[in-house]
């Protein structure tokens, strides 16, 4: 019998924008080609929260999103800080990644305090930052993806970012250059297109993590067949990135 992973998706319904649930269905798929048996539990506002977690997922959402989750965010706050701590893998996009930080300050003024996983806070602002987008990293290699968000974020000193981007008025900022942030096993970018799908080395880490936190190994059982198809996804990936870099939008 396959050893089960248990994945959340955070708030599908109103935080899911740009493709970001192709990051649901990547980790789904891979778990199945490395021979384990992925649960994935969607989470939103009201609804119990699962037993069992081994990864969480979340996506982008427009500021409307992030009002409508907030209530719910703030009494799930102690949860999900606590399962970052113990190390459960977590992958936050966009509008999840700025309230994994200190604060988000929306560009009408309101305030949303974040729950502080991230060394981080955000600024909306008029500017919008948004295209295809290659940043480097030092544990994942390059990473593509395709940003779009008007919220400006800055990391505090001594908080890791995911990675460096080369062009100007890009990333967290559009100033000093940093993508995303990264806390132990918890990933936190700007990155939609979906993200995953096109960067299975960061889908690999999630899944490592959350396998070896919950069985104390990552032991794939992969088939002759299953290692064929995990090989063609990869082929995949490797063509949309290299469409994705010569196209600016």
């Amino acid at each position: 019998m396959a050893n089960v992973i248990d994945i959340v998706s955070l708030y599908p319904k109103d935080m899911n924008i740009y493709g970001d649930s192709g990051n649901v269905l990547t980790i789904k798929r891979r778990l199945e080609l490395y021979g384990y048996e992925p649960r994935v539990h969607a989470y939103n506002q009201g609804d119990d929260w699962p037993e069992r977690v081994d990864m969480i997922l979340g996506g982008g959402g427009q500021d409307t999103g992030q009002k409508k989750i907030i209530s719910d965010f703030y009494a799930r706050a102690d949860l999900l800080r606590g399962l970052a701590a113990d190390g459960v893998p977590m992958l936050m996009i966009c509008g999840l990644y700025q309230l994994f930080g200190e604060y988000f300050e929306t560009i009408d003024g309101t305030r949303l305090d974040g729950i502080g996983v991230f060394g981080a806070y955000t600024i909306g602002r008029d500017v919008r930052m948004i295209g295809n987008l290659v940043e480097h990293s030092e544990d994942f290699g390059q990473i593509v993806g395709y940003e779009n968000h008007s919220g400006q974020t800055f990391l505090r000193e001594g908080t890791q970012s995911l990675g460096r981007v080369e062009q100007e008025g890009r990333g967290n900022n559009g100033e000093d250059h940093t993508e995303g942030a990264r806390v132990d096993n918890v990933i936190g970018t700007y990155m939609h297109g979906s993200l995953l799908p096109k960067n299975p080395a960061i889908s690999d880490f999630l899944i490592r993590a959350a396998a070896e936190r919950r069985y104390g190994g990552f032991a794939p059982q992969s088939t002759a067949e299953q290692q064929t198809e995990l090989a063609r996804l990869d082929q995949f990936a490797q063509e949309a990135r290299r469409v994705a870099i010569t196209r600016p939008r």
